[in-house]
């Protein structure tokens, strides 16, 4: 059994207060996921929240004591700077509203966490990492897996070689999402179909495990029922070369499930399935079972990590330029799938 790892803690001292948290945006994942999770952290508490919605402000105070000075809209916002409750604002909003509601956070001196994808665009990404750095706050982009222990483990086998260097990866994440009038399908507001809300994990899944980030990609796109799918990809198949040698394939789609992740080294083998959804990972391995226990939400870990890092004054684990590097690979996958063509991805040292 695979268990010996030690985890990461995300907490070195009691911390001297818990940060106060305001939701910016109400939807299914700060309702579901988000505002449980945060009944449940050591470092940090929801303390405000931003809709424009009355009768979400209106049930949101009732269930979690929100008082009504610290629920904001959308248009008074810019208010929140003089809000001492509030210390974190946690960006929840379609993905073309990312990088306006980081900045003007940043803007009004509250450190941030943003949802993934980071943004739409690399350039987008870069602005937030200015505006944050700027206004002398933290950024971190909302990568629950980064402190999940099996991924945590995962990635301890990969980097550290433990069944031999890494030869070949599968990671995939999709599911049934043929609604229309869904936001993520809308290309303004989701920027790009699966691939930009799903493959963000298939990724992470890949260049975390080893450590290493891919040197080129290519990709094929395909769309059966286009009366749904418009404008984006149904379905987004890519590979990624590594500078070690390895590759990986992977698939993001939005008309079946897989949740996967698999590394083989030859041999042997390790990997989850599930992998990526917020509700539990498995691990097994040609040795034997990956098992860790785990909190109800995953999140728990990785809000108090970032507000460890704010006490600690460290950079975050899951950065502003960890988001940033992920969209560069997304960037390089739809140009790969668009052109037909092996697109190379130059880093800079």
């Amino acid at each position: 059994m695979l268990a010996s790892s030690p985890l990461v803690s995300t907490a070195s001292t009691s911390p001297p207060r818990k940060l106060g948290v305001a939701l910016v945006g109400l939807g299914n994942y700060s309702t579901r996921q988000l505002a449980p999770a945060l009944q449940h952290t050591t470092n940090c508490r929801l303390a405000g929240i931003v809709t424009g919605t009355a009768a979400k402000a209106e049930s949101w105070a009732k269930q979690y004591d929100i008082p009504a000075k610290n629920i904001y809209n959308y248009e008074n916002f810019e208010q929140i700077k003089y809000n001492t409750d509030i210390d974190i604002v946690y960006v929840v909003l379609p993905n073309s509203m990312h990088a306006e509601y980081t900045i003007r956070a940043a803007q009004a001196g509250k450190h941030v966490i943003c949802e993934k994808p980071m943004a739409i665009t690399v350039d987008e990404c870069q602005r937030m990492i200015d505006a944050c750095r700027e206004a002398g706050v933290k950024l971190s982009v909302g990568y629950r897996l980064y402190f999940e222990p099996h991924h945590l483990e995962v990635r301890r086998l990969g980097t550290e070689k433990v069944y031999g260097a890494v030869k070949m990866m599968e990671t995939s994440l999709g599911f049934s999402m043929a609604d229309p009038t869904v936001w993520r399908l809308n290309k303004k507001l989701g920027g790009g179909g699966a691939i930009m809300d799903l493959g963000v994990y298939a990724i992470q899944g890949a260049r975390r495990v080893i450590g290493e980030d891919p040197v080129a990609v290519t990709a094929q796109g395909y769309v059966r029922d286009k009366t749904i799918f418009k404008d984006i990809y149904e379905t987004m198949m890519f590979q990624m070369e590594f500078p070690g040698g390895a590759i990986s394939n992977s698939t993001t789609t939005y008309t079946s499930y897989v949740d996967r992740l698999y590394a083989t080294t030859g041999y042997r083998w390790f990997g989850l399935q599930p992998a990526f959804n917020a509700t539990g990972t498995t691990g097994d391995s040609s040795e034997g079972k990956i098992s860790f226990p785990t909190p109800d939400f995953q999140q728990i870990r990785q809000m108090d990590a970032f507000a460890q890092s704010i006490f600690d004054n460290t950079e975050p684990r899951a950065s502003g330029e960890e988001g940033m590097k992920d969209l560069r690979i997304i960037e390089a996958i739809k140009n790969a799938a668009n052109t037909g063509k092996r697109v190379e991805i130059e880093w800079q040292s």
